[in-house]
């Protein structure tokens, strides 16, 4: 069996995940943290909520919490690989948050790219005809939304016969 640790492939969740636990995604932002949550049968992502972001150990215990009460057994988190696939400075900071939720919790991180998420979190919201402000509010949880999504997309290939 997997360790549970931090930045696992997501081939090995079917190992460390028990059953009914849910991933939780995140669009890690340098103000908010967007959340969604999948349904336990790890099918629909749907946004949860947004942390606006203070210091590390504050925003760490707050997203630990909704782990906890949420049944969560993984994070999935968006990492921004720039469009011609380096890593840039977004992505060292995520890498950065990784290792240090490490040393508060032994919840696997799976890192998935995120390229575009927000943009086409906003086109949807767009052609649902929200207002600016609404689309403001909602914006970084329907990312971590599209980012979740794409990790239980690839999950139902990965267990298709």
């Amino acid at each position: 069996m997997a360790s549970r640790g931090p930045d696992i492939p997501i081939e090995a969740l079917h190992e460390v995940l028990k059953p009914g636990e849910r991933l939780i995604g995140l669009d890690l932002g340098t103000k908010t943290i967007g959340l969604a949550l999948s349904d336990q049968g790890l099918r629909i992502a749907t946004p949860f909520h947004t942390i606006r972001r203070t210091k590390f150990t504050k925003d760490a215990e707050e997203l630990l919490a909704i782990c906890a009460k949420e049944n969560v057994g993984a994070l999935v988190l968006g990492l921004p690989i720039n469009m011609n696939g380096t890593e840039g400075p977004r992505a060292q900071a995520t890498r950065a948050f990784v290792r240090s939720l490490a040393g508060k919790s032994s919840l696997p991180v799976v890192l998935w790219d995120e390229r575009l998420s927000t943009a086409a979190a906003e086109r949807a919201m767009i052609e649902a005809d929200l207002s600016r402000r609404k689309r403001a509010e909602r914006i970084d949880s329907a990312a971590a939304s599209f980012i979740l999504q794409g990790a239980l997309d690839r999950l139902a290939r990965l267990r298709a016969p």
